[in-house]
């Protein structure tokens, strides 16, 4: 028997779900529907999915089915993700759920969704089944994609409507017809959504290396819906030697209603059986750093072969960046105090175009609009989310509101966080920095904003395990933001999460940020220079990663925020 339940989204959305045997169960399954459809089209399929001890679990995406939302829209596609993130979440606190003994299985869309959050939120299920999943749609009409990029630019709020019914979908006429009389099945999808499914699809596939959940991939032998090219790279990169590809001759895109039906719930019965037996604890031991990105680490640190149209591209680049580019005020900051600088990152921040001679402005509004620096903005964002999430659960607790940001630079947002009506009353902040410099412009914006008493500004060593161990008093929330980042190694972070575990009080919380990916890691090596004056290499951490030297410190890690392009992440993890 079934039970249909909501959770709520970060947002506020209402959004639903359906459960079967969740009374008495140790072990689970989560299951993602694809596009277009809804939580009830699992309904016949349970039957043959059910295991002894097994509890099923089916999420209804936002602007589907029941759940709140304008059918088939949403912000972007990486709102999907995060609710994907937050129902998870919903289903540990609400029933008991543990990730170790959980698998998801996800069909098309849905498959991409499961996919994306696998790679950003790095979960620790015991493994993940994708199903046809819709890294590459087959949109027929040639150009379609570049056509649908426009329109989306021209009218953001554009929907497409889908050409599949329900022959295109399965070989069984009967749940063909029943698939197309399905009025719950909506046949709209936002342009923006389609177009970042692509988007999602291309980048996770590109990163799969780093990926290393036990892996069960499903494809269609006549699948019309999606190409099959996409899928067959996604496996081959994929990161764990626990992985499985099984191709179902002759089988239509929607496996689960197609004739092989039984063939698919039998082979996913067996995987979750092995996962369950056997769960794998993530490949990357804390004092580890992944092989794949100290491998794109250790390439970019070597110059391109010579000649090469690559690097004369980047050279071209540099040349122009060097001369054409200082007519930017960005670009400039940038040569005069590094890329990476407070600086750069204050005036990135700021997000005002300026420039000499005229064109120096549209040179600094591109430059400004990069993907890297729209990032870095989303995830100033999120760190204001954290924050406030934080601090209201430190009121909850009756913890002291003291909080310290280990390499604050100036502290603007933290000056902010003090003006903030709801967050502010009775906090008091130390900002800890190395640059003296940056600390004597924060002391001012304090005194000329009237919270001088309220922050102190004081220069010291982010890596030194004893100095944070010894600050005083404790704080209750610590901040980590856009450090870790720059430094490849894991040692130091080590000594600075030990000393930051000594340093917050307990039941006190640790906000960190991650930046598992970057489309433009290699041209950022290759013509950026850093504070040192050096070109800015940067060595990628996987969020798996980040999060294992975290809990190996201490902590445990409760809640992530990631911005649109699954570049930047904010964490948040609490010491027990």
């Amino acid at each position: 028997m079934s039970s249909r339940l909501q959770f709520t989204a970060d947002d506020g959305a209402c959004l639903h779900y359906k459960t079967w045997n969740v009374q008495g169960a140790t072990r689970a399954l989560v299951l993602i529907h694809r596009g277009h459809e809804h939580a009830d089209r699992w309904d016949p399929v349970i039957p043959s999915l059910e295991m002894p001890d097994t509890a099923i679990y089916a999420w209804e995406a936002r602007g589907h089915g029941q759940s709140e939302g304008r059918r088939g829209h949403a912000t972007g596609f990486m709102q999907y993700v995060r609710d994907l993130d937050t129902f998870f979440r919903h289903l540990q606190a609400a029933h008991g759920l543990t990730p170790e003994r959980t698998v998801v299985v996800a069909h098309s869309v849905g498959a991409v969704i499961a996919a994306a959050w696998v790679h950003d939120f790095a979960p620790r299920i015991a493994g993940l089944v994708l199903a046809t999943p819709a890294f590459h749609v087959n949109l027929i009409v040639p150009g379609a994609l570049t056509n649908i990029r426009l329109l989306q630019k021209l009218k953001p709020d554009a929907t497409i409507k889908s050409y599949v019914r329900g022959p295109w979908l399965t070989r069984d006429s009967q749940a063909a017809a029943t698939y197309d009389a399905d009025t719950a099945i909506s046949k709209d999808i936002s342009a923006k959504i389609l177009v970042e499914l692509f988007d999602t699809g291309k980048r996770v596939i590109a990163d799969a290396a780093v990926m290393d959940r036990p892996l069960l991939l499903f494809s269609a032998g006549a699948d019309r819906v999606v190409k099959r090219g996409a899928i067959d790279t996604f496996y081959e990169t994929y990161g764990s030697e626990q992985k499985v590809h099984l191709t179902l001759k002759d089988a239509r895109h929607a496996i689960f209603h197609d004739l092989c039906r039984e063939e698919v719930t039998g082979a996913i019965r067996r995987f979750a059986d092995r996962c369950f037996e056997k769960a794998t604890p993530p490949q990357l031991e804390a004092d580890l750093s992944h092989p794949v990105t100290n491998a794109e680490y250790a390439a970019l640190q070597r110059p391109r072969p010579s000649p090469s149209l690559g690097g004369l591209s980047f050279s071209a680049q540099r040349a122009l960046l060097g001369s054409l580019g200082k007519l930017s005020k960005g670009i400039r900051i940038g040569h005069a105090t590094g890329f990476d600088s407070g600086e750069s990152l204050d005036y990135v921040y700021e997000n005002q175009a300026r420039g000499g001679l005229g064109i120096g402005k549209l040179i600094d509004r591109g430059y400004l609009d990069a993907i890297g620096w729209r990032g870095i903005r989303q995830r100033r964002q999120c760190l204001n989310q954290a924050l406030r999430f934080a601090l209201a659960k430190v009121r909850e607790d009756r913890l002291p509101l003291e909080l310290m940001d280990i390499a604050g630079g100036a502290g603007r947002y933290l000056l902010d966080i003090l003006d903030d009506p709801e967050a502010g009353p009775g906090l008091h902040v130390l900002c800890r920095d190395w640059s003296q410099s940056a600390l004597e412009t924060g002391r001012a914006a304090a005194s000329a904003r009237l919270l001088k008493n309220r922050i102190d500004h004081v220069r010291a060593d982010a890596f030194d395990e004893s100095s944070l161990a010894s600050v005083e008093p404790k704080p209750s929330v610590a901040v980590v933001s856009g450090l870790y980042e720059l430094f490849p190694e894991n040692d130091r972070l080590q000594l600075s999460l030990r000393g930051l575990h000594s340093a917050v009080a307990p039941g006190g919380w640790l906000i960190y940020t991650g930046q598992p990916w970057h489309p433009q890691v290699e041209m950022i090596a290759r013509t950026l220079t850093n504070r040192d004056g050096r070109f800015w290499v940067m060595r990628r951490r996987p969020q798996g990663e980040m999060d294992a030297l975290v809990e190996a410190a201490g902590f445990r890690k409760e809640k992530q925020w990631i911005d649109d392009f699954g570049i930047f992440t904010v964490s948040i993890a609490r010491r027990p």
